[in-house]
């Protein structure tokens, strides 16, 4: 089986780690914020708050960007659940607004129509989270204009976007108020699981920080008395146990280090695809002249007009073939627990329309030029 996507583990991330395992650090020690300074140097961050996965990333982005109960939240259908979830944990009311088609992220023309509606009824949101989906950013300085226009904040989920870039800046957290990135086993560099939010806001990043510790504080400076010594915390927030461990750091730190260079690969991979797939009935990944994806996944859309063959039947195809690709993703308000709360199909027709053509193609880095034309040749039979 070749996998949709796999984890690139060397003998340096492999050294990296047992190197943790015998600092006398396993939770919290040094490795923790020697990653993030690694990863604020990489993508031009002033702040980077590392926790245990990308789920609570974006669940303490929406703690410390104020979402609450009776707050109201916007996102993408097409995203794992987890970008409306971090909101719904918060108790806001969340809401969806329809994908562009070409680029499959969130469309700034049904943002801007969605938000105009919202003013009319006195019903705007506190904080909007676009998808980077596949690793391509969304139309960042259209969302920043609309949240200064509008009074929201931006919450960027970054998830599929480690090491991408917009108009010559590694995405980062410059344009949105906040940004997640995601280091999960398949991701573009990986922690084993974790996550991590930057942003340009220093009290929001500590915010975040003290937020992943149960709310934590040994700083005097922020307790609410002279601390009588140098034992004593105070819990100020209801916090987390969010934190990432140093063993967990320590591979992330490693991988970091090859970010430029699995990158190059990935894209290598997504011109060679491009030429592979040219002549067959499919749709192909944008690209766009002001960004730069991640390239996280590679996704084709069937072409109906000109293919008949169901995509249900062509995922069955390939993976008899022993091609493991994948779906990204079920519109998220059609999982049954949004459904239970007033959504369904026809809501957001290009979200749906998407879902019902979609295959993520086998790409990541070690993927050899056979592998991908042994991908390219089963997908053309199985089309057919």
């Amino acid at each position: 089986m070749i996998p949709y996507s796999t984890q690139d583990i060397t003998e340096s991330d492999l050294a990296a780690v047992r190197d943790a395992l015998t600092s006398g650090w396993l939770t919290q020690g040094p490795a923790v914020p020697r990653f993030e300074a690694a990863f604020e140097q990489a993508h031009r961050a002033p702040h980077a708050v590392a926790v245990c996965n990308a789920t609570a990333a974006l669940h303490l982005g929406c703690l410390a960007l104020g979402v609450g109960p009776g707050s109201r939240v916007w996102t993408s259908p097409n995203s794992f659940v987890a970008s409306a979830n971090c909101a719904a944990y918060c108790g806001a009311e969340v809401q969806f607004v329809d994908i562009d088609p070409r680029t499959r992220n969130l469309s700034i023309q049904a943002l801007a129509d969605k938000l105009e509606r919202a003013r009319r009824d006195n019903a705007l949101p506190d904080v909007v989270i676009p998808v980077d989906f596949s690793g391509l950013p969304c139309d960042l300085a259209e969302i920043r204009g609309l949240a200064e226009q509008h009074g929201f904040r931006v919450l960027e989920d970054a998830s599929h976007a480690v090491g991408a870039s917009y108009r010559g800046v590694p995405v980062s957290g410059g344009w949105a108020h906040a940004s997640v990135f995601s280091f999960h086993a398949v991701k573009i560099i990986t922690t084993a699981e974790g996550g991590l939010v930057t942003t340009d806001d220093a009290a929001l990043a500590r915010r975040v920080a003290l937020l992943r510790s149960h709310g934590m504080t040994r700083d005097p400076a922020e307790m609410t008395r002279l601390p009588e010594g140098p034992w004593v915390y105070e819990q100020r927030w209801l916090g987390f146990n969010y934190r990432m461990t140093d063993v967990q750091a320590a591979l992330g730190a490693s991988q970091i280090t090859r970010l430029s260079d699995m990158q190059k690969r990935r894209q290598r991979l997504a011109q060679r695809y491009d030429e592979l797939l040219a002549a067959l009935p499919l749709v192909r990944p944008i690209e766009l002249p002001d960004r730069v994806s991640s390239l996280h996944l590679y996704v084709v859309e069937i072409d109906e007009a000109h293919c008949a063959t169901a995509r249900a039947t062509v995922f069955n195809r390939l993976r008899s073939a022993g091609i493991g690709v994948n779906v990204h993703y079920i519109p998220i308000h059609l999982q049954p627990y949004w459904r239970d709360r007033g959504f369904g199909t026809g809501d957001f027709p290009n979200a749906e329309a998407y879902y019902h053509r979609a295959l993520s193609l086998p790409l990541f880095p070690a993927m050899t030029d056979g592998q991908q034309d042994t991908v390219a040749g089963a997908l053309a039979a199985a089309l057919t």
